[in-house]
């Protein structure tokens, strides 16, 4: 389903990182409505928790700035290791979210 977002949405490098858009259907997926009158408050919430953590971790959401950054095939990390990381502050989003008292 996500093989798409490779390289900034079908490898145009102009987009949103897919390792970021990724997190934000997993975020959905697991938090989003299932009813358009649902409070989607939680679900907002996490995806601008990881939004602040994937932008403090990298810098930039666009893939073509990640890419100057020397993340992808022919830079000095390829984006698996991006991905890695982004899969572990989205980790560390939801578990953070859960914690009693702690926001994410």
């Amino acid at each position: 389903m996500a093989s798409g977002f490779a390289g900034g949405m079908g490898s145009s490098h102009e987009g949103l990182c897919g390792a970021f858009t990724a997190g934000v259907m997993v975020i959905g997926a697991v938090h989003g409505r299932v009813d358009p009158e649902e409070d989607d408050t939680r679900c907002q919430d996490l995806v601008l928790a990881f939004r602040d953590r994937f932008q403090a971790r990298f810098s930039t959401l666009n893939c073509g700035e990640l890419r100057q950054e020397d993340y992808g095939s022919s830079g000095r990390e390829p984006c698996s290791v991006l991905v890695e990381r982004a899969a572990q502050l989205l980790l560390d989003t939801l578990e953070s979210y859960n914690q009693p008292g702690e926001p994410a």
